[in-house]
């Protein structure tokens, strides 16, 4: 329907702010950061060359170990990762951010890095909240998907409600998949996986994540405008 098109394009359009990628390569344990991961830590964009030793050095004190050791673990076992902390940018702004990481191979299949993004979870100003609920409160009624997509991210990676529609719309725009053929792929892989009184550990679900829209067969209606 063009109604539900439009709505499409205006919950999907714009570049979100608070999400960005990162790519870690492990010959030369070189790294890049988008545009928003740059300006999340305080740079402007094409002025910062990242290295581990930077993207430690932007970590809070008191979490600066455990990133540390999340990086360690990633380089040793080349698994999916994800963490919650805080960064400090150059301003000495403090960022509470989510990272989430899976495998990056190359064109051949051979595994080279790892890759995944960034969710500055500090919160927006009055104005962009606003906005942001305004945006959920309309597709409750029409995207019943989006909205229970929506709460399992909360629920997986503890946060809010308009952190998580952000980075489900990040994922859409990234992949070029329609938010709600996206929302319906992450809710019908989620329910397949299997668990009994305890959940599954986190990797699982980033791994489902970033791969979603590898499971959708290409159409008119998967392809976003």
């Amino acid at each position: 329907m063009a109604s539900e098109d439009s709505l499409e394009q205006a919950l999907a359009g714009g570049a979100p702010e608070r999400v960005g990628w990162f790519r870690f390569y492990f010959a030369d344990e070189r790294w890049e950061w988008s545009e928003q991961v740059q300006i999340l830590h305080g740079y402007e964009p094409g002025s910062v060359t990242p290295t581990t030793d930077l993207v430690l050095s932007h970590k809070h004190p008191d979490d600066r170990q455990q990133v540390a050791a999340t990086l360690e673990d990633m380089r040793r076992t080349h698994r999916t990762f994800s963490t919650r902390h805080r960064i400090i940018d150059t301003r000495g702004d403090v960022h509470e951010v989510v990272v989430i990481g899976d495998q990056l191979l190359d064109d051949g299949g051979r595994l080279v890095g790892t890759h995944g993004f960034y969710v500055d979870m500090t919160p927006t100003d009055a104005q962009a909240k606003e906005m942001v609920s305004a945006a959920l409160a309309e597709i409750t009624e029409n995207r019943a998907a989006i909205e229970q997509i929506k709460g399992m991210l909360m629920l997986i990676y503890r946060v809010d409600d308009e952190t998580a529609f952000e980075l489900l719309r990040w994922r859409s725009q990234e992949t070029n998949v329609k938010l709600r053929v996206l929302a319906e792929q992450l809710l019908s892989d989620y329910r397949k996986v299997e668990y009994d009184e305890n959940l599954p550990p986190r990797a699982a679900f980033d791994h489902l994540l970033l791969t979603a829209h590898q499971r959708i067969e290409s159409s008119d209606d998967t392809v976003a405008s």
